[in-house]
């Protein structure tokens, strides 16, 4: 797929189909974020792959919408520690992560937590550790071809604040 077709047409997805993700499906995208871009080449983060059921239950209800992680056949907590940019760049590894799914025909969504310590509990994180995200995949409940129609028209339908709005030139 075209880089940019993958940015303009990638939305979240919070409805997964009852499939697996092949595990070089898995391996792909958790190899995208492993290789993203970060502060000196740190590398300051790790990623919780949640495979208990019993686990994934109690992990749905630690985030704002559990539906979306209750129902993905992968999760994956972004964890960050030490000092830096570290969530810029847990948030350079999750778009990587998400775009990597969108280019295999797998949705992705982003789930925030109210309560990031009972979600660090929950994961076992260690002191100094810190989720940064909660990241749900699965094949689209309702599948999307993003090549229906070209990178500009799925710029132009998105729900998004006017180009202008967002860019100033100084």
């Amino acid at each position: 797929m075209d880089a940019f077709l993958a940015i303009a047409s990638r939305r979240e997805v919070r409805a997964y189909a009852d499939r697996p993700l092949p595990a070089e499906v898995q391996r792909r995208i958790l190899d995208a974020g492993r290789v993203a871009g970060n502060s000196q080449n740190r590398q300051q983060w790790r990623f919780v792959v949640v495979e208990s059921g019993e686990i994934k239950t109690r992990l749905s209800e630690t985030v704002y919408a559990p539906t979306n992680v209750a129902g993905a056949p992968l999760v994956v907590a972004v964890v960050t520690y030490g000092k830096g940019p570290t969530s810029f760049d847990a948030g350079r590894a999750a778009q990587n992560m998400m775009l990597a799914a969108w280019n295999e025909g797998v949705g992705s969504c982003p789930n925030g937590m109210p309560d990031r310590a009972a979600t660090a509990a929950l994961l076992g994180l260690a002191e100094g550790e810190e989720p940064a995200i909660v990241l749900s995949f699965g094949y689209p409940a309702t599948p999307s071809r993003p090549e229906r129609r070209p990178a500009e028209e799925w710029v132009a339908v998105a729900d998004r604040k006017p180009f202008e709005e967002v860019v100033t030139r100084i």
